[in-house]
């Protein structure tokens, strides 16, 4: 299912790549390479995967420290979800050694500061996608309703936090 790019797009029928969907993937992969033995037959395409995946991924971090709700589309809104997965996800290859301290440590940083500032008082944080399902149409994608304090962003900043307090690099 990972494109050459190594993003995924929504479902094999929907041709975008979906910043939370991502984000699945992005998260998920770290934690089976934790898991997963070192002699594993699975273990080398996983990380070949994920160290793609995370290379395109730091090209396409905004300026701004966020990713977008399509991540390849400049023109979609930034999004918190996919933004702390993403963040996560570069967070764990750090702690690891799977990705360059130097490197990816300065794109974790600056997404987590960027998430910082969507927090709210109460610790909500803002602009995060409602539950999407797959549909192939972009504007479907780009009028997706913003939510504060949802559980998607909630919890992924909360891993994002954690990997954070346990790597030197954080």
């Amino acid at each position: 299912l990972q494109k050459p790019n190594g993003l995924f797009h929504h479902s094999p029928e929907v041709p975008f790549y979906w910043g939370r969907g991502n984000g699945w993937m992005a998260g998920a992969m770290p934690l089976v390479l934790k898991y997963l033995p070192e002699n594993s037959r699975y273990r080398p395409r996983i990380m070949e995967g994920y160290l793609k995946m995370m290379s395109t991924l730091l090209a396409m971090q905004r300026e701004n420290g966020m990713w977008g709700q399509l991540v390849d589309d400049p023109e979609s809104w930034s999004e918190s979800s996919g933004t702390a997965m993403f963040a996560y996800a570069f967070a764990e290859g750090v702690r690891y050694g799977w990705l360059d301290a130097d490197k990816y440590g300065p794109a974790m940083r600056k997404a987590y500061l960027a998430l910082v500032a969507r927090m709210d008082e109460w610790g909500n944080v803002s602009s995060v996608c409602v539950g999407t399902a797959a549909k192939n149409d972009r504007e479907y994608y780009l009028k997706r309703a913003k939510v504060n304090g949802d559980s998607h962003g909630q919890a992924a900043i909360l891993w994002l936090c954690r990997t954070m307090l346990e790597t030197k690099n954080g």
